[in-house]
């Protein structure tokens, strides 16, 4: 098995701890390659919730860049959803899954098929 199959299983692992049922593999898996090579270091494969400016790079870089959203209120809002999925505590919000859970809530999986 290869590294990135090894970070699908991690994350659809991670995924039934929390208690997200049905994910869409192939989805996830398409929006883990849209995450490129970030996902095997470290530090950028993790979200954190907690840095403002790590926040505003999600924003700016995936939301608005990536899915074509427009800025606004509402995109603070679905990632503060997305982080009480993972609990504001949690250190493991791996950045695949994050945005994952952001394509599924704001109903852009269309963009990764």
């Amino acid at each position: 098995m290869g590294k990135f199959d090894e970070k699908i299983e991690l994350y659809s692992s991670e995924f039934k701890s929390l208690g997200v049922k049905d994910v869409d593999m192939a989805l996830l898996t398409a929006v883990t390659k849209s995450c490129g090579p970030s996902i095997y270091l470290p530090d950028a494969s993790k979200v954190s919730t907690s840095d403002q400016v790590e926040c505003d790079r999600v924003k700016k870089n995936f939301l608005v860049g990536k899915l074509g959203l427009a800025d606004g209120p509402a995109l603070d809002e679905g990632m503060k959803a997305v982080e009480n999925i993972f609990g504001s505590s949690n250190k493991s919000k791996y950045r695949a899954m994050f945005y994952y859970l952001l394509v599924k809530h704001f109903g852009k999986e269309s963009m990764f098929k």
